[in-house]
């Protein structure tokens, strides 16, 4: 095991091959439909979560883990590692940041404990806590491990796709995307992410021309080093994306991940999302 251990929450959508490939310990935020709690993506599959949220009259909710979570997840690494880097979903939109560092004062084990606040979600924040994890396995230390994630922070961005912002507006993750309500409810809208908010791009008048933006959002960059596709129910769709970027960058790894149900809580079932690793 390296020397420095690194922690993030299921928002990073890191595929589970991948997290065990680099030794990342994932800890879950919770769904809760009325009474029913269920860890994300652990107790309820995404498959099941889109049939519950198709056939239930309860609106799902999401919370942050629960701080004995990351304290449990502290105190297990601690038996291998004095040192742990936790890469976290953007502070603006969770308090899972705070509950991070919250437990690091239930830990029972010594160990050094640092809290990054990733400013991003999804595979956006996977790339962050990938850059993190292999900086750890090449032998850097804490500070190190810190500063490669700082670094790809600057590196990131992310592009989503939704049949509709009526999820984020009802969970309040609309951020300034509210400008798009109203009539464009019914459109395709395109988001991005800039200081760890949600903010609007554009907006397309069908699915196949919002596909189009994303893919050309990421034919701007200059560099690319790694992408990422991210589909909530439509795996097809997800797939043709991902042959359109191999078919431009041949040479560049695509990762094919599967939101979370707390990504899906916020988003409904008509969501894709692109995450791009490199230079504009």
């Amino acid at each position: 095991m390296p020397d420095v251990a690194i922690v993030t929450d299921s928002v990073a959508d890191l595929p589970p091959q991948v997290a065990e490939e680099f030794g990342i310990t994932v800890v879950p935020l919770v769904v809760r439909f009325g009474t029913d709690l269920y860890r994300d993506s652990l107790d309820l599959s995404p498959d099941q979560f889109y049939e519950k949220l198709r056939t239930n009259k309860t609106l799902p909710a999401t919370s942050v883990p629960p701080p004995g979570a990351f304290a449990d997840a502290y105190n297990k690494l601690a038996e291998k590692t004095s040192e742990i880097a936790v890469i976290s979903l953007t502070s603006k939109l969770s308090a899972t940041y705070e509950v991070a560092l919250q437990a690091v004062g239930l830990m029972k084990r010594r160990c050094r404990v640092e809290v990054l606040d990733s400013q991003w979600a999804v595979m956006a924040q996977g790339f962050i806590t990938i850059a993190a994890a292999k900086a750890a396995q090449s032998g850097a230390n804490l500070h190190e491990v810190l500063n490669a994630a700082r670094h790809t922070i600057q590196r990131v961005d992310m592009y989503a796709a939704f049949d509709t912002l009526e999820y984020l507006e009802r969970g309040g993750r609309i951020g300034k995307a509210q400008a798009f309500l109203g009539s464009l409810l019914k459109v395709n809208p395109i988001i991005g992410m800039k200081d760890g908010e949600v903010h609007p791009l554009a907006r397309e008048r069908s699915r196949a021309k919002a596909i189009d933006h994303l893919y050309n959002l990421v034919a701007r960059f200059s560099n690319v080093d790694g992408l990422a596709v991210e589909y909530a129910t439509d795996l097809d769709e997800a797939n043709r994306l991902v042959q359109r970027l191999h078919s431009k960058y041949p040479q560049v790894p695509i990762y094919l991940s599967r939101t979370s149900p707390v990504i899906g809580t916020h988003t409904g079932p008509g969501l894709i999302v692109v995450s791009v690793l490199g230079d504009r």
